[in-house]
């Protein structure tokens, strides 16, 4: 089967929609198109899409800025509709596992079956044979509701959506093609958004453990909004370090802290508490490094205080690093401002249209 081409990917967050395209060279990728369109609060809330209409119109805001003629997308999902599981069944062929998981699928999957879509993924090499006749499955499902609503959001806007790709995975493309990370090291990427913190363990390449946690950016952004008795716009300067931190003689920059601080705590708490259930329960569990992308990474308090609790390195991933971009079309500042947010898109844009 031929290579068939790069999809757009779009990654459709619950505070703006990112949109990416790569050309292939010889070298590796070069980046076509990038752009971010912001989504007002409550547009997106727990995944489910609340103002189709805006949503749309941001697509379609970032489809005529660069006037792209490529309509095929990939498109990436997460949060509590979906579930992705590891799993040990007897050894099979990818044929017969396709057939037979829609009866093992019962019982890990908290939903009707009937309502969600199934993909299942070997985990273990053929050669790998253990002598227990047993493989590792990745179990993913998405129920069928949400993915239409996504889906048809971006068929409104006049796109053909071919790959749904899982957030977790499609940052650990854009890891996979940025970084040469050994096999034999566990590493964790984990991708802080504005209301969701995707968390995938990859050992020896391979996902090993993942977990969604309902925290994010905006928990931070809501903290200073009520401790501060600001406005949800200034609080979103603040946040950031914004003017309005200079602007605002009534907000103190140490309560600012003192409050991201709290929230940075409890982030990491979360991501503590999931590594520590995942070590508990792998055989070779020593994690030598971790990766932060989403927009959140940019909270400077937050990477310092993950560093302490998780007590391995902690890196901000750049999905941009092994990208070809031409300082003439992007302004290089910007991109590496933004790079953190730009994983899941990046990620999604490595998938093709023809991939199942």
């Amino acid at each position: 089967m031929a290579k068939s081409k790069l999809a757009l990917g779009l990654d459709i967050g619950s505070s703006s929609v990112k949109l990416v395209q790569l050309k292939e060279a010889k070298r590796g990728y070069i980046l076509d198109a990038f752009g971010v369109a912001p989504l007002p609060p409550e547009a997106i809330v727990d995944g489910a899409l609340m103002n189709s209409t805006t949503i749309v119109d941001a697509i379609r805001q970032l489809l005529s800025q660069y006037k792209l003629k490529n309509r095929e997308v990939a498109i990436g999902v997460s949060g509590h509709s979906v579930i992705i599981k590891k799993i040990s069944m007897p050894r099979m062929s990818q044929e017969e596992l396709e057939e037979s998981i829609q009866w093992e699928a019962e019982q890990y999957i908290p939903f009707d079956v009937k309502d969600v879509n199934i993909d299942v993924q070997i985990l273990t090499p053929a050669d790998q044979d253990s002598g227990t006749g047993q493989m590792d499955v990745l179990l993913v499902a998405a129920k069928k509701d949400m993915i239409n609503d996504y889906t048809s959001v971006v068929s409104e806007a006049g796109l053909a959506p071919v790959v749904v790709d899982v957030d977790a995975f499609a940052v650990q493309n854009a890891f996979e093609v940025n970084y040469e990370a050994p096999r034999s090291e566990t590493v964790v990427l984990v991708n802080a958004g504005a209301s969701v913190c995707n968390i995938n363990v990859l050992a020896n390449g391979l996902t090993t453990f993942t977990r969604d946690v309902t925290i994010g950016g905006n928990q931070f952004t809501e903290e200073i909004q009520k401790q501060l008795n600001v406005s949800y716009d200034e609080a979103e300067k603040l946040k950031v370090g914004g003017d309005a931190a200079q602007d605002s003689d009534s907000v103190v920059p140490q309560e600012v802290e003192r409050v991201i601080q709290g929230v940075a705590d409890q982030m990491a708490g979360e991501i503590q508490r999931s590594l520590d259930f995942y070590t508990a329960t792998a055989a070779d569990s020593h994690i030598s490094r971790l990766y932060l992308s989403g927009g959140t990474a940019k909270i400077p308090a937050l990477f310092k205080v993950i560093e302490q609790r998780v007590g391995v390195p902690v890196e901000i991933l750049n999905p941009f690093k092994g990208v070809e971009i031409d300082n003439r079309r992007f302004d290089p500042n910007y991109v590496m401002d933004v790079a953190p947010s730009a994983a899941v898109a990046i990620g999604l844009a490595l998938r093709r249209s023809n991939e199942r």
